[in-house]
């Protein structure tokens, strides 16, 4: 299949040589094309460029296979990318939320069995066939926001059984779904209560029972942990990323949410993909990210629903670093994937720029997820995941006019998405 887009009004975040990532004041940059044309062929970016030069650089038209769209002066982006996800769960957890309002911090309703470990009790009881039903219904929600590729973490089963029926459950959405789906095992994510006073015993789990039977069978692209305060502690998080690395399965660290955990030096240490959170990062950190491969990845939605301290993304980008964004759509502290919100939250509460918040929730996001070589820009030979938008004036206004959906028509692998 083949689709023109015709009379873009802009056509945004678009590369003639693709970079994997930016980073520091090169994320304030953002090319565009304004009165442009997009030509999808066989799932890929096939051509791009302005209206002008449509006829002399293509014979499109003459094809009479090629779907023609008239943007009629909407805009074009790629696909947001979310770097950062837990929506496979078994329930939602808005009675914590109430307790959240009463006063109650994440610790404590962790320490009294909630959080994770409640969504761990309800997960043991649930089906794949449900969990498959209830994960494709937010999978399909957060399209139409605008996101096409998506990286879901399990975590919520710790148990052996459980973790593989997570993993398993993210294998057939990946099976059925049109969006790019990586899977990440987080079986390090909470500490079971019947181990919280040999902690060691279950990392003991995560490494000889759960990684090898998950290894075998290919269900996980990277492996994660919770290395925090009252969670995984360093020597925790470098056992479980060196039995990872043996059957090379790369690491994306939960880091420095809590406290100023180690994570972030940890997750440098191992060669992580991404370390994300960040909330406590600080020179020391800062500089350890400037040495490395690691792409620092922000969570808004989590830090705004718990009502938490800020991660210091302005301080970041000066020291000259690169930023993803991510949703962390979960039951318990971030219960929402959409990244238009994200965006917003960035420009509102991070005090970055729409063209820092576009870059971080798409290119650097694609690195984030270890797909940027096929998603995150506009860019010949790139999966064709993008969308277009409602007539809006500007694509900062993307950001500015938060809490309505500004995304029309949605474009996944070059075929066209019914929402």
């Amino acid at each position: 299949m083949s689709i023109l887009i015709e009379n873009i009004k802009e056509l945004v975040q678009v590369e003639s040589i693709p970079k994997p990532l930016v980073k520091g004041k090169e994320m304030a940059k953002l090319k565009t094309i304004k009165n442009a044309f997009l030509y999808i062929e066989d799932g890929l970016i096939s051509a791009f460029g302005s209206m002008n030069n449509l006829d002399d650089s293509l014979s499109i038209k003459e094809n009479n296979t090629v779907t023609i769209m008239d943007a009629d002066g909407r805009m074009v982006f790629p696909s947001f990318v979310d770097s950062h996800t837990h929506l496979v769960y078994p329930a939602s957890r808005e009675i914590e939320y109430i307790d959240k309002i009463k006063g109650l911090s994440y610790e404590e309703i962790a320490k009294r069995g909630g959080g994770i470990l409640n969504s761990a009790k309800l997960m043991q009881e649930a089906t794949e066939n449900e969990l498959v039903e209830s994960s494709l219904k937010r999978l399909n929600e957060i399209v139409k926001y605008g996101t096409g590729a998506v990286e879901i973490k399990s975590g919520y089963g710790l148990t052996v059984e459980s973790e593989i029926k997570m993993l398993r459950v993210i294998q057939r959405l990946k099976e059925i779904s049109p969006l790019t789906i990586k899977s990440t095992f987080l079986g390090a994510h909470s500490i079971p209560l019947e181990y919280r006073s040999d902690q060691t015993k279950y990392v003991d789990i995560v490494i000889n029972e759960m990684l090898p039977q998950i290894a075998a069978e290919g269900l996980a692209d990277y492996i994660d942990v919770f290395c925090d305060t009252g969670f995984f502690t360093v020597e925790d998080t470098e056992r479980i990323l060196e039995a990872g690395a043996k059957y090379n399965i790369r690491g994306k660290i939960h880091a420095n949410e809590l406290d100023y955990s180690g994570g972030i030096q940890a997750g440098v240490k191992y060669n992580a993909l991404s370390v994300d959170h960040l909330e406590f990062t600080g020179r020391e950190e800062i500089e350890t990210l400037l040495n490395s491969e690691t792409m620092p990845t922000v969570l808004p939605g989590a830090a705004f629903f718990l009502g938490m301290k800020y991660s210091p993304v302005r301080e970041m980008m000066d020291a000259g670093l690169p930023v993803a964004l991510a949703s962390d759509f979960n039951p318990g502290s971030s219960p929402s994937g959409n990244m238009q919100l994200i965006i917003s939250m960035a420009c509102i509460l991070y005090k970055m720029l729409p063209e820092e918040a576009i870059n971080a929730t798409t290119i650097n996001t694609a690195y984030a997820m270890g797909i940027s070589n096929s998603l995150g820009s506009i860019a010949v030979g790139k999966k064709a995941n993008v969308f277009i938008t409602t007539k809006i004036p500007t694509y900062e206004y993307l950001p500015y006019y938060y809490g309505t959906n500004k995304v029309e028509k949605v474009i996944l692998n070059g075929e066209m998405i019914n929402q």
